[in-house]
């Protein structure tokens, strides 16, 4: 393949295309054709402008943002003898999601074939790399990933914030796709359940872990935990919801010298110490209030333990929410009494709030709302009132995690039903995540965000010109906007220079 060189001489550059090749046991470089020279920094073409024709126009700025990112990394070793092809891929679910077969067709659209220097991308050789996947042994390759990363960025870990959510399936055949809770509505189709941990500050992802659609969100952390413990990351805080809490729970990470954060479900011992709460009116008072964003809390501290972990109780009440509750119930509850009244069925769940006649059982109704608005948080590290509350209602770093991977980076649907190429379709999003989470860590000095910065790019095009008469080409990058100059100049100058 030929390339262009460029030549000093007498105090000129000069560029001319040449290519290697091998003579007698020796790489010789062959002169090819002469094709211009340097002028005050601009390249002057050794022929007319009326021979130069565009042969092709690809799409380039945003592929390589993502492409240095991977390579301060060295992603593509990591990955194996596929490398190249699961990062056209993750490239791909970052900036244009396609689907294998239409994959080729983008892939020839985009400068792939010179960053990655990948001249051929396959429909079959994309199969066999997600199906190379099954041999990276995921865990090994995400803690290798996750240390360059803070190797590379020094980045000191000192909170981690886990949380689970779950996807769907089309179809019925995959055998990680179960029945369970939808969280994002798809009621009735198979599920799989995705846990993911996430730095506490920056929000890069440190593992993930996919399991069947039916396994509880304690068993998913207990899942983590296992691989935490690779990780030897010294000691800080971590925060999860209160559907994943469980003694057990609190015992290990104590275990592992983390804190714990979690959110505690109304049960057992807490409802008699929430009533207590309410019955003193103590609560509602200004010196506990605290202001997250919109809203507004009140947060009173007790000493708790759960089972021999001791720890502090923050009985947390926001006024707003209860009042959105239950009118929201109300609704429910209202619009259920007029189709009993027409004979119809009506959402599950609703039918406690219902005697036999189809009246409404006021007494169930109080019941229910006794503690809307009212959230209850338990630490084992000491925290003042406005720590509970920023550290846990405003974790929008997973949220927006998962945000990012479902809509961006479109996990949802999967579409294969392959036990592996599900596995390893979520492994591609995932790698897809971390690199607009380092995007994102490497845009955090500018008013800019992964997504909008890719946007941004997406004009930035590289056009290759030939000539038709002296039968040789060149490749320029379209004229920069102020924006895209600026981004590029924010993660790295060399990319300007480039």
């Amino acid at each position: 393949m030929s390339f262009i060189r460029k030549i000093k001489r007498g105090g000129k550059v000069y560029y001319a295309e040449v290519k290697n090749q091998w003579i007698d046991g020796r790489c010789v470089q062959k002169h090819i054709r002469y094709l211009g020279k340097d002028v005050e920094g601009k390249v002057v073409l050794a022929s007319s402008i009326s021979n130069v024709e565009v042969s092709e126009v690809k799409l380039f700025g945003p592929l390589i943002v993502l492409d240095y990112i991977a390579r301060k990394i060295d992603l593509a070793s990591l990955l194996g003898e596929y490398g190249k092809e699961l990062l056209s891929m993750v490239y791909a679910h970052c900036v244009d999601s396609q689907s294998i077969n239409k994959m080729q067709r983008w892939f020839d659209r985009t400068d792939l074939s010179f960053l990655l220097s990948l001249e051929v991308l396959t429909e079959d050789r994309l199969y066999r790399a997600l199906d190379s996947i099954e041999q990276l042994q995921s865990h090994d390759i995400q803690r290798q990933i996750f240390e360059r990363v803070i190797a590379q960025h020094k980045i000191a870990v000192s909170g981690v914030v886990y949380d689970v959510t779950n996807t769907y399936l089309y179809g019925n055949k995959c055998r990680l796709g179960k029945l369970g809770h939808a969280k994002d509505g798809h009621a009735g189709r198979p599920l799989i359940q995705i846990g993911l941990a996430v730095t506490r500050n920056e929000g890069i992802p440190i593992c993930h872990k996919v399991l069947d659609g039916n396994v509880h969100d304690v068993r998913m952390f207990q899942d983590f935990l296992t691989d935490f413990r690779r990780y030897h990351l010294r000691s800080g805080l971590v925060v999860y919801d209160r559907g994943i809490s469980s003694a057990r729970n609190l015992k290990e990470m104590k275990g592992l010298s983390w804190d714990t954060l979690c959110g505690l479900p109304m049960k057992g011992l807490l409802p008699q110490k929430v009533r207590s709460c309410i019955a003193k009116n103590e609560l509602i008072a200004i010196k506990n209030r605290i202001r997250l964003r919109e809203s507004i809390f009140y947060v009173l501290r007790v000493h708790h333990t759960i089972e021999d972990v001791k720890g502090t109780l923050a009985i947390c009440f926001n006024e707003l929410q209860k009042r959105e509750l239950r009118e929201s119930r109300y609704d429910e509850i209202e619009n259920a009494k007029n189709l009993l009244s027409r004979g119809q069925s009506i959402k599950p769940g609703l039918e406690q709030y219902f005697d036999k006649a189809g009246e409404i059982l006021s007494k169930k109704v109080i019941e229910a709302e006794e503690f809307d608005g009212y959230s209850c948080l338990f630490a084992t590290c000491p925290l003042t009132k406005e720590e509970f509350i920023r550290l846990y209602f405003g974790k929008t770093v997973i949220e927006r995690a998962f945000k990012t991977i479902k809509g961006i980076v479109r996990v949802q649907p999967v579409r294969h039903w392959l036990y592996d190429r599900v596995v390893a379709h979520v492994f591609i999003c995932y790698l897809s995540y971390l690199l607009l989470s380092l995007l994102e860590y490497h845009l955090r000095k500018i008013p800019m965000t992964a997504t909008q910065a890719l946007e941004e790019l997406g004009s930035m095009y590289k056009v290759y010109l030939r000539d038709a008469q002296k039968n040789f080409n060149v490749s320029r990058i379209v004229t920069l906007s102020k924006k895209q100059e600026l981004i590029l100049k924010t993660i790295d100058k060399k990319l300007l220079k480039s």
